[in-house]
């Protein structure tokens, strides 16, 4: 008899075994399988939210076939204490496990809205955008220059919700006076700025920032990340540059950032003013004679005049013989790069050619002949626009 029950018993004991294994294997394949996603969604998680909660949203959404399954699997990796408030892209087909780590891995919002503000050169813009999950591309809702305009009521209406991303992007070429400018009339920061950082310490680039987030700390991260930058080029620059000092170089890159906006000439550019800094030849670049006279403070919006040219100022390559005492904007990585690591060429002229670039040459009569097409082709632009306006 007791042979029979515990025969019995262990028959259970197997059968039990055998479906606990195969309902494990079944649960695997549930949780790293594709998901029944047909096409992607933006998935919010609220600050504050449980697993329980989540789980049953994303069941409800259906984005997960089954919300037990979604947090055993939670539970078993880990990461059931993980969830990032924000709102993410859930790709079609998304099995539990990306769900999971998307929703646990970086805590940045993959979706919903976006408002970046954007510091340029010449203004500075507010821009909310959307993303469409189906494309997975940001569509644009507003744009605004905070500095000409009263904030929209489709920017004013969303401002205060939570999904919202917020970024500041610096453009190459800015100067710390207009980044301050532009920073004091940003309403979604906070705390006042005791002055304007040293030109050229600011670094060109995108920051994400919190809603409410202090404009001097985010004036530190910009000096920091700038900083970086030119300890890591300092350290592979090229011998025998004309310069001493990490200032002095990032006083020629925001030079050579000032000239060109084609990133294949940045070299190619500082090699000519190197050229001419080694031969004793004045720089003559008109961007530091603009800076001289407006102190980066806005943009000259017009053309030098010739008594501007001749005067004498600290600024005033046209005078002085070598660099400036300081930068004149905020230049990027490559233009410091170009500074620090230039092209070894025999270039001691560069003028317009009429395609967004220029034509560099070694000999002021090859150089007079370029200045003389450039001419020609600003003359038929004149011409064909007076052309239009008739």
């Amino acid at each position: 008899m007791w042979k029979s029950v515990a025969s019995n018993a262990l028959t259970l004991f197997i059968v039990v075994l055998v479906a606990m294994v195969v309902a494990l294997g079944w649960g695997r394949e549930q949780f790293t399988g594709p998901g029944p996603l047909a096409e992607a969604i933006c998935f919010r998680v609220e600050k504050g939210d449980s697993l329980s909660a989540v789980s049953r949203a994303l069941e409800e959404r259906g984005a997960v076939s089954d919300a037990r399954i979604f947090r055993i699997g939670a539970e078993y990796s880990g990461k059931a204490g993980g969830l990032k408030f924000g709102s993410y892209l859930i790709g079609a087909k998304a099995s539990m496990e990306t769900v999971l780590e998307d929703l646990t891995s970086s805590g940045q919002s993959t979706c919903g809205r976006e408002v970046n503000y954007r510091i340029g050169v010449a203004s500075a813009e507010v821009v909310l955008r959307e993303l469409d999950a189906a494309t997975n591309r940001y569509v644009e809702v507003v744009k605004f220059d905070p500095a000409a305009e009263a904030a929209p009521s489709a920017y004013v209406d969303v401002a205060e919700a939570d999904d919202i991303r917020w970024r500041v992007t610096l453009a190459e070429g800015v100067t710390s006076w207009q980044v301050v400018d532009a920073l004091k009339r940003a309403d979604f920061l906070s705390g006042e700025i005791a002055a304007v950082p040293a030109e050229g310490t600011l670094a060109p680039d995108s920051y994400e920032v919190e809603r409410g987030a202090d404009r001097a700390e985010l004036l530190a991260e910009m000096a920091k990340r700038q900083a970086a930058v030119m300890a890591e080029l300092w350290a592979t620059r090229a011998e025998g540059l004309p310069y001493d000092t990490p200032e002095e170089a990032m006083v020629m890159a925001s030079i050579v950032e000032k000239e060109t906006g084609i990133a294949e000439e940045r070299k190619r550019v500082a090699s000519v003013f190197i050229n001419r800094i080694e031969q004793g030849m004045r720089l003559q670049t008109d961007p530091t004679v603009i800076y001289g006279i407006t102190k980066g403070e806005g943009v000259l919006g017009r053309g030098l005049r010739q008594s501007e040219l001749r005067r004498e100022t600290p600024y005033n390559t046209y005078v002085i013989d070598g660099l400036p005492p300081t930068p004149i904007a905020n230049p990027g990585r490559l233009s410091i790069e170009a500074a620090l690591n230039p092209e070894k060429t025999d270039f001691l002229f560069f003028v317009a050619d009429g395609s967004g670039g220029h034509a560099f040459a070694k000999t002021l009569d090859e150089h007079q002949k370029n200045v003389v097409k450039w001419r020609e082709i600003e003359a038929k632009a004149g011409a064909e626009a007076s052309g239009v306006q008739d």
